[in-house]
């Protein structure tokens, strides 16, 4: 899932798009890095400078699917664990000098019991959650075998190595190293099986959702920007096919942050 190859030569006159949350801190770097730096449109930009917190960052991700265009993302949010530290200061030698992450997203098909399918993409996790006071009742398969048949549960997801801290994380799934080539499946608040926390699936495996009595027990699905109500079943796998690319300073690194959040106390 990762590529740690440098970003390469950058052209002398560096195209850059400064793009912000909607806060003061973030519009405020806005306007002093474009004041600085100048101001691309997208569509030329050699690097999209990204100004928020992690979640304005996978917004941008989005947003630029289709672009090819690495982003660079300053915290100018809350938490900021995908996000290089704020400076103005430099940034040319910082882009010059990054350390270039490229991600795979997950693809979510979700189908309701009326036949419509849904699909969404998601950088962190896809989750299923319980949508009433009723427990989620889940049979699980991956790559077509049924390997858990009922799972009772507030829900479940699957996350990524790059979303492996998020919400995984949250719902005590494992950490994940960038280049483990695996994928998180892990239960949130399982009820039965009680012991059974989870697993890692190797990251080409398609894993699949049946939602068991979705009349009594309706299920959402969720991926980044996009929900489904009362889902059926929900298949999801990597997307190989696209891709996207974020750039770190070489001291902060994404692989350096995740190895430290295995050892956070």
């Amino acid at each position: 899932m990762s590529d740690r190859r440098p970003p390469g030569p950058l052209p002398a006159s560096l195209r850059l798009h400064v793009t912000a949350a909607a806060t003061p801190e973030a519009t405020d770097a806005h306007r002093d890095l474009v004041r600085r730096y100048g101001q691309a449109p997208i569509e030329t930009a050699d690097v999209v400078v990204a100004l928020g917190g992690d979640g304005f960052l996978i917004e941008t991700l989005h947003e630029t699917l289709h672009r090819h265009v690495p982003i660079f993302g300053m915290n100018r949010g809350s938490v900021g664990f995908l996000l290089n530290e704020w400076s103005p200061e430099g940034l040319g030698e910082r882009l010059a000098r990054a350390q270039r992450v490229t991600l795979n997203p997950l693809r979510m098909v979700a189908t309701r019991e009326s036949g419509e399918r849904v699909e969404g993409l998601a950088l962190n996790e896809v989750s299923l959650l319980r949508e009433t006071r009723q427990s989620a009742k889940l049979r699980i398969l991956v790559d077509g075998i049924v390997r858990l048949p009922e799972l009772i549960c507030d829900g479940a997801l699957v996350a990524t190595p790059a979303g492996s801290t998020a919400y995984n994380l949250s719902a005590h799934g494992p950490i994940v190293p960038l280049g483990a080539n695996v994928l998180a499946l892990t239960p949130i608040s399982a009820f039965r099986p009680r012991r059974w926390r989870g697993a890692l699936v190797p990251r080409t495996a398609e894993i699949v959702f049946e939602v068991l009595e979705a009349a009594k027990r309706p299920v959402s699905a969720v991926a980044d920007f996009t929900e489904v109500r009362d889902a059926v079943r929900v298949t999801v796998r990597e997307e190989t096919a696209i891709s996207l690319d974020l750039l770190f300073d070489p001291d902060q690194n994404l692989d350096e942050r995740i190895l430290k959040e295995q050892f956070a106390s």
